[in-house]
């Protein structure tokens, strides 16, 4: 059995996150469930293709062979899916194909599958439903919404992970006198209040552990980066933020209203976090991309 500790990182992925289920999913919006059941029983020993969190999911997994003797292993993924455990075989049947060492399930046969996201002690929610990762994220849960995206090309070993820093790192206190106030108002608040800490957004904690992974490495196999359309003079107060939670990013990108797609891409990164939906449009013409639907947190 394996043997989970506080120093794991827990990652909770729904079946649609992990691999492609378009085809069956499409039989379930226009047969329904009863279809969708005869469907998945029929096709459980055809193997599911990869989906867009796949290849991700393989670097993080690859972190617990980087140390064999390590115990309890550094990264875990659990499947939370809506699937019940009949319908659900078939993806077991894939996780077994790909050698993916994922162990623990929830079937919920259509019930909320986010309030498990709790006793599994996920550090993190990955999820195709915007509602239950809406959900997970006003349950405190660090969370994103898997978008169709383009995954980067030519992977290397290292796992590379980006996230905006308003609403995703950080709170969405300076983001909201963005967004009523305007530009000014904001540069504004940012300098006078540049030697007080911003507090701390959904992702802190996830990004607290990956430091922690990273300090633990003397090669170091994860690389992080904030991609932020903040500038200067906003930039100070992130800065000494992130100096203040005593966490490093590897690289910062302030970029002042640019696109970020084309970073990304240069970065190379292998997911990317942003609560913007048209950050994310252009994020995931690039790389995978999650979006953080902290706007429900807002309402």
């Amino acid at each position: 059995m394996l043997e989970v500790s506080e120093k794991t990182l827990v990652i909770a992925i729904s079946s649609r996150a992990l691999f492609d289920l378009t085809e069956s999913h499409e039989v379930y919006s226009t047969e329904g469930i009863d279809s969708y059941c005869e469907y998945q029983i029929k096709h459980e020993n055809e193997i599911l293709q990869p989906g867009v969190a796949f290849p991700m999911v393989q670097k993080f997994l690859a972190l617990n062979e980087t140390e064999k003797k390590q115990q309890p292993p550094c990264v875990e993924f659990v499947l939370i899916s809506r699937n019940s455990a009949d319908t659900g075989l078939r993806v077991f049947n894939s996780i077994e194909h790909y050698g993916l060492s994922i162990t623990r399930a929830a079937f919920t046969s259509g019930g909320i599958p986010y309030k498990y996201v709790t006793p599994f002690g996920a550090d993190l929610f990955l999820s195709y439903d915007p509602h239950d990762v809406g959900q997970a994220l006003l349950n405190g849960h660090a969370a994103a919404n898997i978008l169709p995206s383009q995954a980067r090309e030519d992977p290397d070993d290292l796992l590379r992970i980006a996230f905006d820093g308003d609403s995703v790192l950080f709170s969405d206190d300076s983001d909201r006198i963005y967004r009523e106030e305007g530009i000014g108002e904001f540069a504004k608040h940012e300098k006078k209040n540049a030697d007080q800490p911003l507090l701390g957004g959904p992702f802190k904690g996830f990004l607290a552990t990956l430091h922690r992974i990273q300090k633990e490495h003397a090669d170091s196999p994860i690389r992080t980066a904030l991609v932020t359309s903040r500038s200067a003079p906003a930039h100070e107060r992130v800065i000494k933020t992130l100096r203040a939670w005593d966490i490093r990013i590897d690289e910062s990108f302030f970029l002042g209203g640019m696109e970020k797609g084309i970073f990304l891409k240069c970065f190379g990164a292998d997911i990317y976090f942003d609560n913007h939906l048209p950050h994310c449009d252009t994020a995931r013409q690039y790389v995978t991309t999650g979006h953080v639907p902290v706007e429900i947190q807002s309402d």
